[in-house]
């Protein structure tokens, strides 16, 4: 068999590339008016710089599918960029370079960081001296003191020491009247009077002092003041004011804490709560049936008001 003729009409019918023999050639072989090298192929030949970008293609022969060409410098609607897939390349431009992009602010951070460790150091230094102040403010003694609370009942005072001054009346022992088997004595150290006198021997029932008191401004409440001293235990007597006893005892209690026995050590004071007339006033305190009174007596003194210290 020979190219472009195998019993055919003619040769391209028999073989459509039988032109690009020799021997078809020969026999009359020519190319498809088509173009392209096969048939019905389309071939628009123009001239260079003929069409126009932008313009609308002719439209195809029927049954054939139009080229389509997209106009200068518009995108094609199926194309997107690979950086937008995901996974696609990143861009060329890099952290710092172009657009205004900055790298992290390294000095920023290295100024936060020390802020950071100097408010630590301040803190823990501010720490250590409130520390230091509060441990030197406590009280190493370890020392306390009874104190008395309001109540119906007045308790005793804590103070050990002397009253102060002021201008309601106040007495010594040595101004004192006695009676019931009273006696005054100086011999026991720690009393508070000017030369060291007290009332003693007043454990024994019928014993009692009497305190005439002048000058009071006007009625009203008032405490009195009596200041003792009992050897390591506690003790009581019994108050009368201008003829009327008090319900509540006298308390001499061991407040200053005295080793049984030690009269020395047990000076202390205690407090009543008593109402008084304007001018003159009598104050008795006694040892009556049912009173522990082992205590010797120095001082007795006032203060306007119920008050717990004067």
């Amino acid at each position: 068999m020979t190219a472009g003729n195998n019993g055919a009409s003619t040769p391209e019918d028999d073989d459509p590339f039988g032109y690009l023999y020799a021997d078809g050639q020969a026999n009359g072989a020519q190319p498809p008016s088509g173009g392209y090298g096969y048939p019905n192929a389309v071939n628009r030949v123009r001239t260079v710089g003929q069409r126009q970008y932008g313009q609308q293609a002719p439209a195809a022969p029927h049954g054939q599918a139009p080229q389509q060409q997209g106009a200068y410098s518009r995108p094609n609607a199926h194309y997107a960029a690979p950086e937008t897939h995901p996974g696609g390349a990143p861009t060329g431009r890099r952290p710092g370079q172009g657009g205004g992009d900055r790298g992290p602010n390294t000095k920023g951070l290295l100024i936060g960081a020390v802020a950071v460790v100097a408010a630590v150091v301040i803190g823990i230094g501010v720490a250590m001296i409130n520390g230091d102040s509060d441990d030197k403010g406590e009280n190493k003694a370890g020392a306390t003191t009874p104190t008395a609370t309001q109540s119906s009942e007045p308790s005793p005072s804590t103070s050990n020491s002397a009253p102060s001054e002021g201008e309601l009346p106040k007495t010594d022992a040595e101004a004192l009247q006695v009676d019931g088997g009273a006696t005054k004595a100086s011999d026991i150290k720690g009393a508070r009077t000017a030369d060291g006198v007290y009332v003693t021997n007043f454990n024994n029932v019928g014993a009692s002092v009497t305190w005439a008191v002048n000058d009071i401004p006007e009625d009203g409440k008032y405490t009195v003041f009596i200041g003792y001293g009992v050897p390591g235990k506690d003790g009581t007597a019994t108050l009368t004011v201008n003829g009327t006893a008090s319900s509540t005892p006298v308390n001499l209690r061991n407040w200053a804490e005295a080793p049984e026995g030690d009269y020395e050590k047990g000076w202390t004071k205690t407090y009543n709560w008593i109402q008084l007339n304007k001018g003159t006033n009598t104050i008795k305190i006694s040892c009556e049936g049912g009173n522990q009174c082992d205590a010797n007596l120095d001082q007795l003194w006032l203060a306007k008001g119920w008050v717990k210290s004067g």
